[in-house]
């Protein structure tokens, strides 16, 4: 973090003696409280590697909501469950936009996305689609043969590897990127061997890294075109190789649309692709692209790590590890194979997820909102124009909702009505309000399916020399929270 002190340090020299319009003072009246910063750049030389930790830690001091300035913007930070129900739920209306890092708005036609675009008609539009078309019930189990397939496929691959170490995160990571893609394009994005898993991974990560990075351009729009930091050159490759992918996806089944004109393959892509021929639609293979890289990469990309976080947990406690395979193995006997079906029969392995998810939300600081208009919560105003900040990760460690709570336990959701849909503010690894993550079903389909047939399939332990006490649990800070470390584990059947 040197050379960015650096770097910030010569844009505040730069800035301090050019003294452009665009750093007159904004609003102060009223604004929550907050740490001091300093000149020009505000509290961004604050943050650090893992932004979510020190903004917990100053809310400890600030309070539930303060106010903090990145460059130009003013930024409120929500850390309670009391004054982020107020902004998602009682003004949800007013936040329904977000801000778009410049990372993201660099991306081929970045309008055609769904998690950034503005909470207007386009965004309910294609908010609907996924709602009714992707992820219902119904949809799920018409492709879930699709998604068990891949996991008897993870199943065989690390079969091939009993008693020696495999890469959990790796693993976890690929299978997750072909549940999605067998879901959006009935096709293997990954190799069965997993060989061109890494390759998607550094793609996938890039645009993750990127887009929560702090970034010059986006607190002084003045610099926005000199890319200062170099975030828009190192990204597009990744946008680049993505969208290539889904060229010659998209191009083979519309090839194959124009010769069969009767047979669909009922996933996604078809959806989307029947909207674009519908009067007035929006829908074009161009603006399809963006919202199936946004279902793609936040539906592989958090999955996989919750499910390698969760090994993670289960394996520095090895009682609740064995607790949850001795519920799998007692639900699907030794010789069967787990089926999504079974998922509602798995009480602890849902409370291992859940409590998983409560210690490793996905995205720690959600994604950020921007105020449509100036209100009041908890006694402050937030200004029109300002961003939002909901420190996921910090409610869900709070002691005031939480007992013991850097323990994991999942017994503590076991018989629990306390659920990630958005109603418990104390506990919203997807979000809430009309901005909750659309791809919530699908997800928990996949990583308790992947999760417990791991678990059902092998017992597990940690490398020799590695114990439950040294085990590298440190983060890596991005829009999603990945392990620095991947995880690797040892799998064995007795």
């Amino acid at each position: 973090m040197e050379a960015i002190h650096i770097f910030l340090f010569c844009i505040t020299l730069v800035l301090f003696f050019i003294r452009p319009k665009f750093l007159r003072k904004s609003n102060t009246k009223n604004l929550p409280p907050g740490p001091n910063g300093l000149p020009i750049i505000g509290n961004l030389h604050q943050l650090g590697p893992r932004p979510h930790e020190t903004l917990s830690a100053m809310a400890k001091e600030f309070g539930p909501l303060m106010t903090l300035k990145f460059g130009s913007v003013t930024t409120i930070v929500a850390s309670s469950a009391e004054t982020t129900k107020e902004i998602l739920h009682t003004h949800d209306q007013n936040f329904s936009n977000r801000p778009v890092p410049d990372s993201v708005a660099t991306q081929p036609h970045p309008e055609g996305t769904l998690a950034w675009v503005p909470g207007d008609h386009r965004w309910r539009n294609r908010r609907r689609i996924c709602s009714t078309q992707m992820f219902t019930s119904q949809r799920l189990d018409l492709l879930q043969h699709f998604r068990h397939k891949k996991v008897h496929q993870l199943i065989a691959h690390i079969n091939k590897y009993k008693g020696t170490p495999v890469d959990i995160g790796s693993l976890a990571f690929a299978t997750t990127l072909n549940l999605i893609s067998n879901t959006i394009f009935s096709v293997d994005i990954v190799d069965p061997d997993f060989e061109s898993a890494q390759e998607f991974k550094e793609l996938v990560w890039r645009i993750m890294m990127d887009a929560g990075k702090p970034n010059v351009s986006d607190y002084f729009p003045m610099l926005k075109r000199f890319d200062l930091q170099g975030v828009r050159r190192h990204v597009q490759v990744s946008y680049k190789r993505m969208h290539e992918i889904f060229d010659d996806i998209i191009a083979t089944r519309l090839k194959h649309r124009e010769t069969d004109k009767t047979t669909r393959h009922g996933d996604f892509l078809d959806v989307l692709l029947d909207q674009m021929q519908e009067d007035g639609s929006d829908f074009s293979i161009d603006t399809i692209k963006p919202l199936i890289l946004d279902l793609f990469i936040a539906g592989s990309d958090t999955s996989g790590l919750t499910t390698e976080w969760a090994m993670a947990e289960l394996l520095r406690k090895p009682k609740t590890l064995q607790k949850a395979r001795d519920e799998v193995l007692q639900v699907i006997g030794t010789h069967g194979e787990i089926k999504e079906s079974d998922i509602d029969r798995f009480p602890y392995i849902q409370a291992v997820v859940k409590e998983t998810l409560r210690l490793h939300p996905p995205a720690p600081l959600l994604l950020p909102y921007i105020a449509g208009n100036d209100v009041e919560v908890s006694g402050y105003t937030i200004y029109k124009g300002n961003q939002v900040l909901v420190n996921a990760w910090s409610i869900g460690r709070n002691p005031k909702y939480w007992i013991d709570p850097l323990s994991f336990e999942p017994e503590r959701f076991v018989g629990s009505n306390l659920d990630f849909k958005g109603r418990d503010f104390e506990y919203i690894p997807f979000g809430a309000g009309r901005r909750i993550c659309p791809g919530l079903p699908l997800a928990q389909r996949m990583v308790i399916l992947m999760l417990g047939s791991i678990l059902h399939s092998f017992n597990w332990k940690l490398p020799e020399g590695i114990t439950a006490e040294n085990l590298d649990m440190s983060e890596q800070f991005g829009i999603t929270l990945k392990k620095a470390n991947s995880l690797c584990a040892v799998p064995f059947v007795e």
